[in-house]
């Protein structure tokens, strides 16, 4: 039979665990107390909106390395210019939802077309 196993109604041997005490004791080297506790603020801190939403419809679209790359530039400049970091995802739900507004806008002459017909874009 292994060791520490019993077969009978008699005491098994159980490992010696450590104490709360021991497990949360502090590890720094100093004898500091602990911080005291932050004042809560008069008005509750709100996160700020990410401004994303669960899709519920996914589309896969294949991709140059010079227009991923493109994207990527993109993402960045975004970051310098808003400051904040945004995902690939996103720019590209923007730029779609900007070139459908100038599809429903300018009709056959909307950049869309244009590009689709490769002519050249005219604003």
């Amino acid at each position: 039979m292994p060791r520490g196993v019993s077969s009978g109604g008699g005491s098994a041997r159980r490992p010696t665990m450590p104490g709360a005490d021991e497990l949360f004791r502090s590890t720094s080297a100093s004898t500091s107390t602990a911080p005291e506790p932050v004042a809560p603020s008069e008005e509750p801190v709100k996160p700020a909106a990410s401004g994303r939403v669960k899709h519920d419809e996914k589309i896969t679209v294949y991709v140059t390395a010079d227009e991923l790359l493109a994207l990527e530039q993109a993402r960045l400049t975004v970051r310098a210019v808003v400051g904040r970091n945004v995902d690939r995802g996103r720019i590209v739900r923007a730029a779609l939802a900007a070139s459908l507004e100038d599809l429903e806008a300018r009709g056959g002459e909307s950049d869309l077309v244009r590009r689709i017909e490769g002519l050249p874009e005219n604003r």
